[in-house]
């Protein structure tokens, strides 16, 4: 005999023999009332989520920008494949990444261009180890909202990972290859192996397989955990004062990973996603790539694995070319294009290869139903944009930005908004961490929070 079992703003599990199962979201189990008045919620109980995505060396603002403002706007060119999703969206004109221009640190606007995207703050120029810049509005929204699923955030790419060395002008690679910061020292390093990334969400193997690997792995992680504490707690005593400080400290850390193994426990075992495990490695073509990635987030968000993901398609000053859409040379050579047309309409091509993935990604997000039976896309917010708008100029005003999904509601979508002046890209941050129950003073160079949305 079986029963389900509810946990207040998270999941259900079904119980019995001695074991529970996580089943997805279910309105008819009453999941969406019972989530109701829990952090980063809609006002009908369903999750709300936010992605962020990143695409590098600025785009042909001739054929990108809309024509017209307000609700009358006429797609351009580059964004024709977003039609059909007018009504799920809005074009925001006149958003800066201030931090993002040059200054008194001269060269490296790449590496500033993805730095600056989700921090708002200036990167300290080094190729060194002191790398130094800010906490990034997913990891600020993660903060408060982790305790609510089983990952805090998910950060994925379709790059290797650099962390050190020199990538752009004396800038370190960390602040290129990484979209999403922990602290102003810590980059949160996403992952590019989709099968990593569904392993990582669910385990490897068969759905029984994952579930006795998970079992194997906690007990042995708390024994080993609960060895070290025993041993530790017998030194402690023939330790001086110093060396007790130390120890204490590794105790800590200890105890705060039995914590976290203790938060993964809490949420059972991770829920059966209904389909298979990607192959192993990295798939050749691009375009799969990139829609596979996407694949893996709606996966993690429609089993509520998380709420909050970041997407590096490619950092800026990636030299990727696009043989698919008639483009054999590379992305971050064409940019500086210096007025020639021929190169200009290539990097029209790309853009519009750049939005027609997003179109996949918004389709996938608009046909899947939520907990609450709307789309996944009405209860979330998206930002489709990157840190330069004029790749030959290397601006940082005027970015190329959408914003997606309807938060639930609270979102005007199918306009073309023009805010008049080059205001902060932060603000949008701080209105986006507002709708999930997280309020932040401040980020970066934000001067307040955009209401305009």
């Amino acid at each position: 005999m079986s029963d389900v079992r509810i946990l207040p703003g998270r999941r259900a599990f079904l119980r019995g023999l001695g074991a529970s199962v996580a089943l997805p979201g279910l309105s008819s189990l009453g999941m969406a009332r019972a989530a109701a008045g829990a952090r980063g919620v809609t006002a009908s109980g369903a999750p709300l989520r936010m992605a962020y995505f990143y695409l590098p060396n600025g785009v042909i603002m001739d054929k990108w920008r809309p024509q017209e403002g307000g609700k009358e706007f006429v797609f351009n060119e580059s964004m024709k494949s977003l039609e059909k999703f007018r009504d799920d969206l809005q074009i925001l004109k006149g958003l800066e990444q201030a931090n993002g221009w040059a200054g008194r640190d001269g060269a490296g606007d790449h590496a500033r261009g993805t730095a600056t995207f989700l921090t708002g703050s200036r990167p300290r120029k080094t190729a060194g180890a002191d790398i130094r810049l800010g906490i990034s509005v997913d990891q600020m929204a993660a903060n408060h909202l982790g305790r609510e699923t089983r990952f805090p955030s998910l950060e994925l790419s379709c790059d290797g990972v650099r962390q050190s060395g020199s990538c752009d002008s004396g800038y370190s690679c960390a602040y290129q290859y990484n979209l999403s910061w922990r602290s102003a020292t810590q980059p949160m390093t996403p992952e590019s192996n989709p099968r990593l990334v569904f392993e990582r969400l669910f385990g490897g193997g068969s759905r029984l397989e994952r579930e006795e690997n998970r079992a194997r792995r906690r007990t042995e992680q708390l024994s080993i955990l609960d060895f070290v504490l025993d041993d530790a707690k017998a030194m402690e005593k023939r330790l001086g004062r110093n060396d007790q400080q130390k120890l204490d400290e590794y105790m800590t850390g200890v105890r705060e990973i039995e914590q976290q193994i203790e938060k993964a426990g809490s949420f059972g075992p991770p829920p059966d996603p209904g389909v298979a495990a990607p192959a192993n490695g990295i798939p050749r073509n691009y375009h799969e790539h990139i829609r596979l990635m996407f694949d893996m987030m709606i996966l993690a968000f429609r089993t509520d694995q998380t709420r909050i993901a970041s997407f590096l398609l490619a950092h800026d000053g990636s030299n990727r070319n696009f043989p698919t859409h008639g483009v054999n040379e590379g992305h971050h050579g064409l940019s500086h294009h210096r007025g020639d047309r021929g190169k200009m309409d290539k990097i029209a091509r790309i853009d519009t290869f750049y939005l027609e993935q997003f179109a996949y990604f918004l389709e996938r997000m608009r046909s899947t139903r939520d907990v609450d039976g709307k789309p996944l896309l009405y209860n979330s917010m998206i930002v489709w944009g990157g840190g330069l708008s004029d790749g030959d100029r290397h601006s940082h005003n005027d970015l190329p930005v959408i914003l997606a999904g309807h938060a639930g509601g609270k979102f005007t979508t199918g306009r073309h908004v023009d805010l008049k002046t080059d205001l902060p890209l932060n603000n949008l941050y701080l209105r986006m961490l507002e709708e999930v129950g997280a309020p932040a003073g401040r980020l970066g160079d934000s001067t307040g929070i955009l209401k305009e949305v």
